[in-house]
């Protein structure tokens, strides 16, 4: 049996597989919150500990080798694994208290997370549920390193998913929303939001694809005054001060509409549809905890489902 060499280290492995998993050094360093220098240094170091050449470096970014894909698909189960004897430390610790850590994108946040909730601590009333929100990309990143048990959100784009499962709870459209008296809610034209400035969804955004492609069949190619953001609040009370046009998913400002704070308007936004769901990690078995979260997802999402759009 081969032994471990003693100067693999932890953050050698990180480095490694978000470097492969995102394609590039730079946006490696950037999802790890470290300096672009550090990641290609960690990456040397490992290909030499180990002896071999992992990745082929480019101008189009890095490309794994064959011995680097087989090296990948170890590791990534490894960290998430190594991860959950973290956390079952520590429960230990914490005298066997159970802690389930959900990340949730921020359309399903008040929209169907609050009735599941309270589904699930009647259900787990010993389950300590740790919520936490941030854009999908994030979230997914957190998930596969093994520092979140699962992400309630929209089906990230294929390159996301990779060492991921989804499981489909509902689909959701996005909602062009304006301020009361706007012009365009007396008189809605799609090809008008030029007109104004245009709120839309930045890089990281899991509807970014899903509305540049809708903008470009509807004939909107461009935007001269738009603002990128995932930042909601900042989109909802920019809107609501503002001659804005906020292009968003339907959950994040379904109570705003209801309520009367801002008005949709009623553009075709069927094309826009897509499904929102559970990811987990394709490496790891769900644990009970996690499992009666999603069964609580399930009952809340069917229950909401009359007044979801699919």
């Amino acid at each position: 049996m081969s032994m471990i060499p003693a100067r693999v280290k932890f953050r050698h492995l990180q480095c490694l597989l978000q470097t492969a998993r995102l394609g590039g050094v730079a946006k490696a360093a950037k999802s790890l919150g470290v300096s672009q220098p550090a990641v290609s240094k960690a990456l040397a170091e490992l290909e030499e500990i180990l002896g071999v050449q992992l990745m082929e470096r480019g101008r189009g970014g890095v490309v794994l080798t064959p011995v680097g894909e087989m090296f990948v698909r170890y590791a990534g189960a490894s960290v998430a694994a190594l991860r959950q004897g973290l956390d079952g430390v520590a429960r230990s610790r914490m005298e066997e208290e159970i802690v389930l850590t959900v990340g949730v994108l921020p359309s399903v946040a008040g929209r169907v997370v609050p009735a599941a909730v309270d589904r699930f601590r009647r259900a787990q009333p010993g389950v300590t549920l740790k919520v936490v929100s941030g854009p999908n990309l994030h979230l997914l990143d957190q998930l596969r390193l093994g520092a979140l048990d699962l992400v309630l959100g929209r089906l990230g784009a294929p390159d996301t998913m990779m060492g991921l499962s989804f499981t489909h709870l509902y689909s959701e459209t996005v909602s062009f929303v304006v301020r009361p008296g706007h012009p365009l809610a007396s008189a809605p034209d799609l090809s008008g939001i030029t007109a104004y400035p245009v709120l839309v969804p930045d890089q990281e955004a899991a509807i970014r694809g899903i509305v540049e492609r809708y903008l470009l069949a509807s004939g909107i190619g461009h935007i001269p005054d738009r603002i990128e953001t995932v930042s909601n609040d900042f989109g909802r009370a920019y809107t609501r001060r503002s001659d804005a046009v906020w292009i968003i998913s339907s959950g994040v400002v379904a109570l705003d509409v209801q309520e009367g704070a801002l008005v949709e308007l009623p553009f075709e936004v069927s094309d826009t549809s897509g499904p929102v769901g559970v990811t987990t990690r394709a490496d790891a078995e769900v644990s009970p905890a996690a499992r009666s979260f999603i069964d609580a997802m399930e009952h809340a999402s069917a229950a909401a489902m009359p007044s979801l759009k699919t």
